[in-house]
């Protein structure tokens, strides 16, 4: 059955979100291209794109072909117009690449020039943070948390610290939490009483490790709500999720940060707790059972 031709970028983006599974590998790179860099698709040249991407200028007019677009530029046009409505995020990945080109250029200096640029590195992937996680969806994990039972937590290798934090603090605004370490190589052990009442909260990110993949797959089977922390939409942490917060963590002088993920895991978290405790607050004001409705 042919797919509707999208008319506006947004439409293009759930487009490749609902058929991502169904490209080949080649075409899923440059679906992840274009889902991370909207402005780079809309303003640069298909030469600039094909070599950003790390594929052949023809393989992205055969990106946009499949999508129902007489060709590329069909397909840049949408992104153009998104950015020129006002309705695209700033051109975060421009940002960084001049100021990785900026850092790389430089010799190692003082620890003051490396704090430096690690603190603007940071920053601008805060910035970023704020344009594409908005309200909606901090609102719609927060009602995920409060919703759930009980809370797994997990995050291997570089997301380790991210899951340890999110789960610590859980627990100390007595969140019936369970933070899947993996010790002992106990993960599926460490996820098995988890059901449709309860939520998985993984944090993983490019090279997604095998062992949250599973865990997700398992949740999944038991009909368990999935919050992804995630750096792409269609990462594997992220497509069977039910929901995914989006980071995209600043890379300088090829070190990775967690500012960005540790700053929203916070946010989380204290959102959580002032839900909670409004709720409780709510409930307390209301009078006796027994006695509603009689005043």
């Amino acid at each position: 059955m042919a797919h509707p031709v999208p008319t506006t970028a947004e439409e293009l983006r759930a487009a490749i979100l609902e058929r991502y599974e169904s490209l080949s590998k080649r075409l899923q790179q440059i679906a992840r291209y274009v889902l991370d860099e909207p402005n780079a698709v809309a303003l640069e040249t298909l030469a600039v794109l094909a070599e950003r991407s790390g594929v052949q200028p023809s393989a992205i007019v055969r990106f946009a072909k499949s999508f129902g677009f007489d060709g590329a530029t069909q397909m840049q046009r949408l992104f153009r117009d998104d950015l020129l409505s006002g309705n695209a995020p700033l051109a975060y990945g421009e940002r960084v690449r001049q100021f990785s080109e900026t850092v790389d250029g430089k010799a190692v200096g003082d620890p003051g020039q490396v704090l430096a640029e690690f603190i603007e590195g940071n920053t601008l992937a805060l910035q970023n943070l704020g344009e594409i996680v908005g309200s909606p969806d901090m609102t719609t994990a927060v009602k995920l948390m409060a919703e759930a039972d009980t809370i797994y937590v997990a995050g291997f290798r570089r997301s380790f610290p991210v899951a340890a934090y999110i789960a610590y603090s859980l627990h100390q605004v007595d969140k019936k939490t369970v933070f899947i370490d993996s010790i002992g190589g106990m993960t599926r052990q460490q996820i098995h009483g988890i059901t449709s009442r309860d939520l998985l909260i993984a944090v993983s990110y490019h090279p997604y490790a095998e062992e949250a993949v599973q865990l997700i797959e398992a949740a999944v089977e038991r009909d368990a709500p999935v919050l992804s922390i995630s750096d792409s939409l269609v990462s594997p942490v992220a497509k069977p999720a039910t929901l995914v917060l989006q980071v995209r963590e600043a890379e300088i002088r090829k070190f990775r940060s967690l500012s960005a993920s540790m700053c929203l895991a916070q946010a989380l978290v204290i959102s959580f707790a002032f839900s909670t405790a409004h709720t409780a607050q709510n409930r307390s004001t209301l009078p006796p059972a027994g006695t509603r409705g009689k005043f």
